[in-house]
Order: C-alpha cells, then sequence, then structure tokens
C-alpha cells in the first residue's frame, strides 16, 4: 500500500472518529502537532487491519503447483505484527510453519503472506495460530501441518503486568504431526541455527 488510492473507503469517517478520541482524551485536536494525527492514525489502522480485505486460500491456490514430494517443507522465523483485539496494542514475533504436501506444492513465499494476512487483523494469538494451520490444511489438503507462533504482547509489556521479557508460545498441528515424532523432527529443524 504505498499510495491514498489504495486505502479503503471509510478512511474520512475513522480520522473523524480519532480527532474525537483526541479531545476524549484531553487533547487539543486542533493543536499544530496532532492536526493531521486523525487522518494519519486512520490510515496507519487501514494497513494494520489490511488482512480483512484479503483472501488467504486465493493467495495459496495462485501458486500451486503439482509435485510428488511427501517431506517436510518449512518455512521458519516469519515476522510479523499484529494488534490484540482485547487492547488494540501490538504483538509481534515469528511464526515457523511446516507441511508434509500430497500432491501439491505451494510458493514458499505463499505461505509468508498467509501469515501476513491473518496477523493484519484484530487478533489472539490463538486463533492466529489456529487460522494459519486451518488454510493450509484446508486449501492445500497435505498429510499435515504444524504452525508454531512465539510473540512478545505490548498488551503486557506496557500495562496489566508490565512483564517486559516474557514470550508466548503457541502450536496447533493436524494429520502427520500428530505423531510425536513428526512433530519432534519440526521442532529439531525450527530451533537448529
Amino acid at each position: 500500500m504505498n499510495s491514498e488510492t489504495e486505502y479503503s473507503e471509510g478512511l474520512d469517517e475513522l480520522a473523524s472518529h480519532y480527532k474525537d478520541i483526541l479531545g476524549l482524551l484531553g487533547e487539543d485536536p486542533e493543536r499544530e502537532g496532532l492536526i493531521k494525527t486523525p487522518m494519519r492514525v486512520a490510515k496507519a489502522m487501514q494497513v494494520l487491519t489490511r488482512g480483512y480485505r484479503m483472501d488467504a486460500n486465493k493467495v495459496l491456490t495462485d501458486a500451486l503447483f503439482k509435485e510428488d514430494y511427501r517431506q517436510m517443507v518449512i518455512v521458519k522465523d516469519i515476522d510479523f505484527f499484529s494488534l490484540c483485539e482485547h487492547h488494540m496494542l501490538p504483538f509481534y514475533g515469528k511464526a515457523h510453519v511446516a507441511y508434509i504436501p500430497n500432491g501439491y506444492i505451494t510458493g514458499l513465499s505463499k505461505i509468508a503472506r498467509v501469515v501476513d494476512i491473518f496477523s493484519h487483523r484484530l487478533q489472539v494469538q490463538e486463533r492466529m495460530t489456529s487460522q494459519i494451520k486451518e488454510c493450509i490444511e484446508n486449501t492445500l489438503h497435505p498429510l499435515g501441518v504444524m504452525v508454531v507462533v512465539e510473540a512478545r504482547h505490548m498488551c503486557m509489556q506496557m500495562r496489566g503486568v508490565e512483564k517486559q521479557n516474557s514470550v508466548t508460545t503457541t502450536s496447533d498441528f493436524s494429520g502427520a504431526f500428530n505423531q510425536a515424532k513428526t512433530r519432534q523432527e519440526f521442532m529439531n529443524l525450527i530451533n537448529s541455527k
């Protein structure tokens, strides 16, 4: 999203609401440093939630290739940023995704795009982890899928318990990854440098 033409409808209305919010917080929305802030925030929020306007299944099928490869495919250390739906504060980290093809593979960058799509929504880490897994499972029909997400949550760092170094890890898996040996192989591979 590089130009203003790529923002969706409702941008002016969203900016108007942010102007009201500034006033409710005790600020003067007409102050020099804040005059353009409502529109900046509105544009930022549309970028940060663009995943609602994207189809993750289509991303995978746009680069679907027949291939008789039946070993683990891993895309690890996929950086992501998301917004916690409870406080609308960022959480960020890395996602690690593996699947075992069943006749079809997808472009490797498409796995990262799936992570981007689900992370660019108001989220909880647990749901995002499952959505990534389910999308790959339902679109590629692989022999198995596993997703591990590691994240730091600003809602825990900036407010509430204010714990700076805590990391939350979630996982979801299906198919061949129901076997402990396969899960362990995945974990060993994502933890290797």
